[in-house]
């Protein structure tokens, strides 16, 4: 991975502390996309609103400006709901479909331009267990997770020949700070730990995954 040069959105996150980790440990280059930074980190990092087509071509834009983009790592995205689909209100499913799926559009949209020039990259998507397991109550956040496991095997299917590969990872519950602070009870040891996905990631970004898209893996834990 030395030299490589990888595109995280959502890097500030607890998944994304573990993800921008893991690859500089690597050697590769990082690229971190947040709406806000807090703390300030070892790489380079943008601030952006990706639930836009133009922030996603501004991240774009901004990223080109420090060399090729040789992997795309999108861990954006956001849990909300809590209402059967009867009392789900419009605002909350418009706003799961903004953040987890239209951000995931827009942001593969754009870096999907300069992969198709180069004949070279590698996308990769953190879904949820959601997305292909009923999950009661949350209607809006599965219904698009989902749309995201959909987007992800599509940009495969169209970019076999073009050196270009796709694929999504779904987690159950990841054991980061926020999650335990939202659900205090449970068994944490269980979760998924995002030092765990984020070893995944990397693999999946490198020239030896070469052969490996489309594929929508579960990544469960014993949750």
């Amino acid at each position: 991975m030395v030299g490589m040069s990888v595109l995280i959105t959502g890097a500030s996150g607890g998944l994304g502390t573990a993800v921008c980790q893991t690859f500089l440990e690597t050697g590769a280059k990082v690229i971190g996309v947040a709406r806000n930074w807090k703390e300030p980190v070892s790489f380079l990092t943008l601030s952006l609103d990706l639930t836009t087509a133009e922030g996603c071509d501004a991240m774009v834009e901004q990223a080109l400006a420090h060399g090729p983009i040789d992997a795309l790592v999108h861990l954006l995205g956001g849990f909300g709901g809590g209402q059967s689909v009867a009392e789900t209100s419009d605002k909350t499913w418009d706003g799961m479909m903004t953040l987890n799926l239209r951000a995931s559009f827009c942001t593969m949209r754009a870096v999907l331009k300069p992969m198709t020039a180069a004949k070279y990259g590698r996308i990769i998507a953190v879904g949820s267990r959601a997305a292909v397991e009923p999950m009661p109550s949350y209607a809006a956040y599965a219904v698009s997770k989902a749309g995201l496991v959909a987007l992800v095997k599509n940009v495969a299917a169209e970019t076999k020949d073009l050196g270009i590969t796709a694929n999504v990872v779904l987690p159950s519950t990841i054991d980061t700070p926020l999650n335990r602070k939202a659900i205090p009870k449970s068994d944490f040891s269980r979760w998924v730990k995002p030092e765990s996905i984020a070893r995944t990631l990397v693999w999946l970004a490198s020239r030896e995954a070469g052969d490996v898209s489309g594929a929508v893996i579960p990544f469960y834990g014993r949750a």
